[in-house]
């Protein structure tokens, strides 16, 4: 691995394991017009839960909130945990202690169970969350010894998709050296195929179940289309959006939106390295047409835009801004900027009540918040 390279890894790793991705979620339908009022103070209500927070999910079957604590890095960090909060109060209900350090999750509600990324440690962890326990953890790589000779796992996890349809869970696994997409079978918790050629840091991942097709983005400006049946390569794309974190995708227009980050660092970096790069504006949302790659339109955000999420039948779009510490709130039909949200210090990933008109947000603590002290969950009503 060059120093470039090794350096934006490093650089990356804080950023992804701050910036996993967003629930999506289950469509309701709403009638009548679709008028936004904005939120109010008294509409908001924070809750300090535990050191190290990360994803975070609603499930309606439950009725429950369940967000993700890493427990933290180093030396006396404590045990990693799903948290099950209740979604009215965000009072913990239940801890449910994690073999392996965890960081995104993904929810498969209809069959009661929490699929948990070990980022670091090449798994997926899976939980009941009827019962609160831990099925199993389910490793996806082995380590290999590196350039130092050192033993470690090629690549890490943060986004996670569910294919229900197909009893598949997808794992964008990311490395400077060339990420991998890792497909985990749900039925039988084993891995069913590791698919190379994805790039330099992959990161975003989203799925068009109707048309067989996943979207993975990367951090050099790749955008890729994966056949869902043949597990293949379709289509790939050099797009001018050099840093997209995160994916959401609207089925109904066929479009795909990315979080363009824009990190000065990552930038100045990557101009250094390679003579002749010149980094998209970054701090805004991009809009893709899912069929052909190309940019449609582009929405500002905050500083350092992590997670989108769509809310489809209200033409919302979430958006967390870690740099700002805020959430922006856009109408995806005009594409106008409807509300700024103050949450300080870095809103992070999202999950939505789309019944109740709820929505859930992880706050991660700021340079000046006391080291391993808890980090909060945010509820939104609007």
């Amino acid at each position: 691995m060059n120093s470039f390279l090794s350096r934006s890894l490093a650089l990356l790793t804080v950023a992804c394991l701050s910036a996993c991705g967003t629930q999506a979620p289950v469509g309701q339908s709403v009638s009548g017009p679709v008028v936004y009022k904005h939120v109010q103070s008294s509409q908001i209500q924070r809750a300090a839960v535990a050191p190290a927070l990360y994803e975070v999910a609603f499930s309606a079957r439950q009725n429950a909130v369940f967000v993700a604590s890493s427990g933290g890095f180093g030396e006396g960090a404590g045990a990693s945990k799903v948290l099950r909060l209740d979604p009215k109060t965000l009072a913990v209900q239940a801890e449910i202690t994690l073999p392996l350090r965890g960081f995104g999750v993904v929810l498969d509600d209809a069959s009661n169970r929490l699929y948990v990324g070990n980022t670091t440690e090449g798994s997926v962890t899976v939980v009941d969350t009827a019962s609160n326990r831990v099925v199993q953890a389910v490793p996806l790589m082995k380590k290999v010894k590196g350039a130092d000779g050192k033993e470690k796992y090629p690549h890490h996890f943060r986004e996670l998709v569910l294919d229900t349809a197909n009893d598949r869970l997808y794992a964008p696994g990311l490395s400077s050296d060339g990420s991998s997409l890792y497909v985990m079978n749900t039925r039988t918790l084993t891995l069913e195929k590791e698919l190379p050629g994805l790039g330099a840091v992959a990161t975003g991942i989203a799925l068009d179940a109707d048309n067989h097709r996943l979207f993975v983005s990367n951090m050099r400006g790749g955008l890729f289309e994966v056949d869902t049946r043949s597990l293949n390569i379709s289509k790939s794309y050099d797009v001018a959006a050099d840093q997209m974190l995160n994916l959401a995708y609207d089925p109904k227009a066929r479009r795909l939106f990315a979080t363009d980050q824009g990190l000065s660092s990552i930038s100045e970096r990557r101009q250094k390295a390679e003579p002749g790069f010149k980094p998209t504006p970054g701090n805004r949302v991009v809009v893709f047409d899912a069929d052909s790659g190309k940019i449609t339109t582009s929405m500002q955000t905050g500083d350092g835009p992590i997670a989108p999420l769509l809310d489809l039948s209200r033409q919302r779009l979430y958006v967390t801004n870690r740099g700002a510490g805020s959430v922006s709130v856009f109408d995806t039909s005009s594409h106008q900027l409807l509300q700024t949200i103050a949450l300080p210090t870095h809103p992070n990933s999202m999950a939505l009540d789309s019944r109740n008109n709820v929505l859930y947000v992880t706050v991660k603590n700021g340079r000046n918040d006391v080291r391993g002290s808890h980090e909060a969950v945010v509820r939104i009503a609007f």
